[in-house]
């Protein structure tokens, strides 16, 4: 070969661009971009499940595993008449307790998990029997319940115990699920570890209420007369 044949192949060599990098170069932007935007959505829509649902202690969404739902249905099961959970989260306890023959609510704060459950009853067919709303637990009143169960903390319970106290009939049963309510006596417990439920019947916890007012009253009555005299 030449030595002109030789630099003009090199010159070529030189000048020449490889058709795949361009190609690899756009492959990748794509992937990035396609990676970058999946997982965008996935936060914009996971956020919403896993966000305190109760705004006034910190109640983010855990879901009720399948051993925590038979639990609540196994001592629910001589109950009927209307049930609501509350902190409903995506309805699983409200859905299977239609089908069991419940007039189903539960209310929940979170928009998404409202939704979501509105679907799946819709989905599993007991959308008739269901209601879902957005709601915050210390805005509602619960007194139209007969069943109540609830998710809750620790932090919330106490206050929880007044409200309910308060607020339900005498013949209201209250299935407290993952942590029981803190001067309240369980009628029954069902299952174990985190699967554990406690049953609270309204007619005692309202009556060791009642009596706490009363006694109070009387201290203060006491407590008044020392001071007149």
């Amino acid at each position: 070969m030449s030595a002109g044949e030789l630099m003009l192949n090199s010159g070529q060599g030189a000048g020449s661009v490889n058709p795949e990098k361009p190609s690899r170069s756009r492959l990748g932007l794509i992937v990035t971009g396609v990676v970058g935007g999946s997982l965008v959505a996935l936060y914009a829509v996971a956020t919403p499940f896993v966000a305190p649902a109760l705004r006034k202690v910190c109640l983010p969404f855990v879901p009720a595993t399948t051993a925590q739902v038979e639990n609540v249905l196994k001592v629910l099961r001589a109950r009927s008449g209307t049930l609501v959970d509350i902190g409903s989260g995506d309805g699983r306890i409200v859905i299977a307790a239609a089908k069991r023959g419940f007039q189903a609510s539960g209310f929940e704060l979170n928009p998404w998990l409202v939704w979501y459950s509105r679907y799946n009853a819709w989905r599993e067919g007991v959308h008739r029997s269901t209601s879902f709303h957005i709601s915050d637990l210390w805005k509602a009143n619960f007194a139209q319940y007969s069943n109540v169960v609830i998710f809750g903390v620790p932090q919330m319970m106490d206050q929880l115990e007044l409200k309910l106290a308060n607020e339900l009939s005498d013949t209201a049963k209250v299935v407290a699920c993952r942590f029981p309510f803190p001067t309240w006596i369980p009628e029954r417990t069902e299952g174990e570890g985190i699967d554990t439920v406690w049953v609270y019947d309204t007619s005692m916890f309202k009556s060791n209420l009642h009596h706490g007012s009363t006694e109070t009253h009387k201290q203060k009555t006491q407590i008044n007369k020392t001071s007149s005299s």
